[in-house]
């Protein structure tokens, strides 16, 4: 259950005008802004320690009753970190407004549920590769082999398996289909998801084998 008077914020989405007006409203709401300078902290999940974090929640706010630190990108946060934060989630400190800005949670994702607990959440939508819309046309004409050339494609240019699968699995859902088959194919779908964030498969392997499973699926 959301705490609904949480200090902390949990921000998913890749709707970044949407976001990014949400930040304003929440920053209007606990800082004066001529003393925003003193009490604004940014991040970036990727380049995060641990002593940093740590350095960052122990500070205190500047002629304000509040600071704000702003974690972005925080599904790239190391997992020590991630473990630190479900521990202080549980006792936050009051004069501190934590925002976690994510892209995506992923699904399963045991660090953003355990989060929720404790936090106020936004989710917004993510943004699609229209690309993978073309993946999933592919699958559903039965075209195994057309569809692995454009996750090769997909891939070869630095897009996240990740991406994909939510591009997969958001064309699945939103096709109108019988729930035995919904279920065939999200079941591929959650084991994918976890055979990559376990490391079982390679994530390459992991989604070319979705999608020549996928392809089978499809009714004629």
């Amino acid at each position: 259950m959301v705490i609904k008077s949480s200090p902390i914020f949990l921000v998913i989405g890749q709707d970044n005008p949407s976001k990014e007006k949400l930040l304003t409203e929440i920053k209007g709401n606990f800082l004066p802004a001529n003393l925003e300078t003193f009490n604004l902290d940014v991040l970036f999940g990727h380049d995060l320690t641990l002593r940093m974090l740590q350095e960052k929640l122990l500070g205190l706010p500047v002629k304000s009753k509040k600071r704000i630190l702003i974690i972005k990108q925080a599904q790239s946060l190391k997992e020590e970190i991630k473990k630190f934060l479900l521990g202080y989630a549980k006792k936050p400190h009051d004069s501190l407004v934590l925002i976690l800005d994510l892209n995506s949670s992923g699904w399963r994702d045991t660090f953003v549920s355990g989060m929720s607990k404790f936090s106020r959440v936004y989710r917004f939508q993510e943004q699609v590769s229209q690309d993978a819309f073309m993946l999933w046309r592919q699958i559903n004409s039965k075209k195994p082999a057309a569809a692995l050339r454009i996750l090769k494609g997909l891939l070869s240019t630095g897009e996240k398996p990740e991406r994909i699968l939510g591009g997969l699995r958001y064309s699945c859902l939103r096709e109108a289909q019988n729930r035995q088959e919904l279920r065939k194919k999200l079941k591929a779908l959650i084991e994918c998801d976890l055979n990559i964030k376990t490391g079982k498969i390679k994530p390459d392997f992991a989604l070319e084998k979705l999608i020549i499973g996928l392809c089978g699926f499809i009714g004629p």
